[in-house]
């Protein structure tokens, strides 16, 4: 009797955490309905052991134990195949992101290359030249009027 107790709170236990848990939404609606009923079949073979006797008997199961155990092999099964299938899906999320980032590293690495060698074939165009390329903008504008004030005043 204190077993029965023990494996129906278990039960009961299981299929609270499950309705509860914040995961729960992202599960498949047969997945829910599956473990609820696998729950309501394991609370009723608890409460009532001779009905899964006389099930296992009619499958041509000699006792309800044994059919509880195949039983729980094939969810076992069925279990890790769902891991297993979600782990690979999750792999080749993996895989497509590291891609995704190679390849904007690599496009950030040119980029980088490209502006450096533009910086470098500008210093080298003034070193020849021997003086500044004029700068562009409206500052620049503003700087280059106010050294042609101060170069008119003589200040």
């Amino acid at each position: 009797m204190i077993l029965q107790i023990l494996l129906l709170a278990a039960a009961v236990g299981a299929l609270v955490y499950f309705v509860r848990s914040g995961q729960s939404v992202g599960v498949r609606a047969s997945k829910r309905i599956a473990f609820g009923a696998f729950i309501v079949l394991n609370i009723y073979a608890v409460l009532r052991p001779d009905d899964l006797t006389y099930l296992a008997r009619a499958v041509g199961i000699g006792r309800g134990t044994d059919l509880l155990v195949y039983l729980l092999v094939v969810a076992f099964v069925f279990g890790m195949l769902n891991t297993y299938l979600r782990d690979r899906e999750i792999s080749q999320h993996l895989t497509n992101l590291a891609r995704q980032i190679a390849v904007r590293d690599a496009e950030l690495t040119r980029r980088e290359n490209d502006l450096e060698q533009r910086l470098t074939a500008l210093e080298q165009q003034t070193t020849t030249n021997g003086h500044r390329p004029a700068a562009t903008g409206p500052a620049a504008t503003a700087s280059a009027d106010e050294v042609g004030t101060a170069r008119s005043t003589g200040s």
